[in-house]
């Protein structure tokens, strides 16, 4: 196999070291990651100017951009044929519930999702990388137990996993779970900066709200790695009909013959 690694605390970072290290045992690894951390940019894709890739080491590629940037380039430009697989991660943070909308992990492995590729988000729940060898040997277990089941006469799938920062054998297991929900963000917090500037931080994620059994929330609350498939049809098919109801294809203010 040829795997294309990405994530969005940079190409540096603990995390993506790990995962790397992991999934060599599967076949050749590619890194493009960012140069920098690019947490909460999620879908972003850099179109005002150009982006620089460096090779800092063979395989490593460090790019100018977005997590989204690092998996379109690698496969429109820095590969020479598509990867059979595209892991992200491994985060340090969780990647849960309305998280997966800002986030820039759960993003690059969107990206290689949109070229019809297999493709998942390792996330830790708790920052820091506590636990961070744990974590790398689930990874290296769920696209182990993916890649023997899968059928192959299946379309893409697109998977964001979650690992509570425990030891292995600690862990309760692996659950499939659907995306749980979170209380509106925090209040932004205000400050005055050196030049006497008013400047604002954004608060902090808001708590749960849905973690009830079969969501991400309670998988990881009770020691367990969570697995959600996810899709980009954004569309809600049972608001159709309602919506239907208050556009009747016609624009008032356009004269009729």
């Amino acid at each position: 196999m040829h795997i294309l690694i990405s994530n969005d605390d940079g190409y540096s970072a603990r995390g993506i070291r790990m995962l790397a290290e992991a999934m060599k045992g599967f076949g050749r690894v590619t890194v493009c990651a960012p140069e920098h951390n690019q947490s909460g940019a999620s879908n972003s894709l850099t179109l005002q100017m150009p982006l620089r890739a460096t090779e800092v080491t063979p395989g490593v590629y460090a790019v100018s951009g977005t997590p989204s940037d690092c998996v379109h380039l690698a496969f429109t430009a820095l590969l020479t044929e598509p990867p059979d697989l595209v892991v992200s991660g491994i985060n340090s943070g969780a990647n849960m519930g309305d998280d997966t909308m800002y986030s820039g992990t759960v993003a690059a492995a969107i990206e290689g999702f949109q070229f019809g590729v297999d493709s998942i988000a390792f996330s830790q729940i708790d920052r820091g990388w506590m636990e961070l060898e744990s974590a790398a040997r689930v990874a290296r277990e769920v696209v182990e137990q993916f890649v023997e089941r899968k059928s192959r006469s299946e379309g893409p799938v697109l998977l964001n996993v979650n690992i509570p920062n425990m030891p292995y054998d600690v862990l309760g297991g692996i659950r499939v779970t659907r995306l749980g929900r979170r209380h509106s963000a925090d209040r932004a917090v205000s400050e005055i900066d050196p030049r006497g500037e008013r400047v604002y931080w954004l608060g902090p994620a808001g708590k749960p709200r849905d973690q009830g059994p079969g969501t991400d929330f309670y998988a990881a609350q009770h020691g367990f790695v969570s697995v959600s498939p996810l899709q980009i049809d954004l569309t809600h098919y049972g608001e159709l009909s309602v919506a239907s109801s208050w556009f009747q294809g016609e624009l008032p203010g356009k004269s009729r013959p």
